[in-house]
């Protein structure tokens, strides 16, 4: 049984007033060290070390490549010099940039609002200057996709929000907030195909989702959790007050729910014997390697006192979840599974059903994390 859920509007935060920009480092999966910035929405000015030396406008664009610590900046292949930082300042306070890296090779991407290109631990460093509604609705689009009902986006704006308020300084020691991968939140473009994610954003503006004390949550999301969620101490040793285990009845006939898996029967041993020291020639444990039954979400495989996490499992093998029981069948070992992720606080796939069966997007965020309240910062 869930804790009961205090829903509350705080007017007034208990936190100082967080700027509405942001500094996002991209492309953070490569190791840039060249990288051409051209015209998309609007003109650019280009600073080197805090003086214009070019515009970016449909004619032109820039070149910024790594060079002994600093960079070299070129437009339309004339160099303009070699600075310490480079930054890309929107002519009327707004525009989008298209950001193509040349080395290594990168597939097209753009970007609303300013740049600036440093050097960092001798890495060349790609910072978004951009505001938390253009940062918001690109993440939202990445993470979450189109096509998807307008409560469901206004609680992912919430999330993606309060994660963004949350962890604001966990790059600082890199020149940056936060970053566009899967340690952050996913944000390879801006908003381009939904224009209802923005609407979302803009009807959620300041709220996010925070404890009874004020203090921002984690807020956890998974693609399906199968039916049950997942404490989060399963997966991270560590709790969280506000992402405890329940079933969840939303998700159970959606596109991720079911899922079956073939290993060979030598393949499984070997990794529990190997890695874990599995007692095969035990009478009791010995015949059990093969068949586990999951009703309820555990942490371990068959008994704690084996000491085998099922998230080893899932990370060995590639399983789409840890919610899963095996039986043998002829040489292999069959995996029924249920859910798609982690299974750690929201599960997208419910949560997208519970908006299409009529559900406030309040009313979602606080189905799924205990304790919690929406509230403004």
């Amino acid at each position: 049984m869930k804790n009961v859920v205090i829903i509350a509007l705080l007017l007034t935060g208990t936190f100082q007033a967080i700027g509405q920009q942001l500094q996002i480092g991209v492309l953070r999966d490569y190791r840039v060290s060249k990288i051409q910035f051209s015209h998309s929405e609007g003109d650019y000015n280009v600073l080197g070390d805090g003086s214009r030396i070019a515009t970016i406008n449909a004619d032109s664009n820039v070149m910024v490549q790594l060079s002994s610590g600093k960079v070299n900046v070129s437009q339309n292949s004339v160099l303009r010099g070699t600075f310490s930082s480079v930054k890309f300042v929107p002519v009327k306070g707004y525009g989008t940039l298209a950001l193509t890296a040349k080395s290594p090779a990168v597939r097209q991407r753009k970007y609303q609002d300013a740049f600036e290109v440093k050097v960092v631990s001798g890495k060349m460093t790609i910072v978004n200057r951009v505001s938390v509604e253009n940062y918001l609705c690109g993440v939202i689009e990445s993470e979450g996709g189109s096509g998807k009902h307008m409560e469901y986006y206004k609680v992912q704006a919430l999330m993606s929000r309060t994660y963004a308020m949350k962890n604001q300084t966990r790059h600082s020691r890199e020149g940056f907030q936060l970053c566009d991968g899967v340690h952050c939140q996913a944000y390879h473009s801006k908003l381009r195909f939904t224009p209802d994610i923005r609407t979302a954003v803009r009807a959620t503006r300041r709220e996010v989702i925070q404890d009874t004390s004020g203090r921002f949550i984690s807020t956890y999301f998974s693609a399906n959790c199968g039916g049950q969620t997942c404490d989060a101490s399963y997966v991270w040793n560590n709790s969280d007050p506000h992402c405890e285990t329940f079933l969840d009845t939303f998700c159970i006939h959606t596109n991720q729910a079911r899922w079956t898996h073939r290993i060979p029967q030598y393949k499984w041993k070997n990794f529990l014997v190997t890695q874990y020291g599995y007692p095969m020639y035990d009478s009791v444990a010995g015949p059990m390697i093969y068949t586990f039954n999951q009703e309820q979400r555990r942490a371990f495989y068959i008994h704690p006192s084996l000491g085998i996490p099922l998230r080893d499992l899932r990370s060995e093998f590639g399983l789409k979840s840890t919610f899963f029981s095996t039986h043998p069948e002829g040489s292999d070992v069959v995996l029924e599974g249920r859910g798609f992720g982690h299974g750690v606080g929201l599960c997208q796939e419910g949560a997208m059903n519970m908006a299409k069966h009529g559900y406030s997007y309040r009313q979602i965020a606080l189905f799924y994390f205990t304790d919690a309240m929406v509230g403004f910062y």
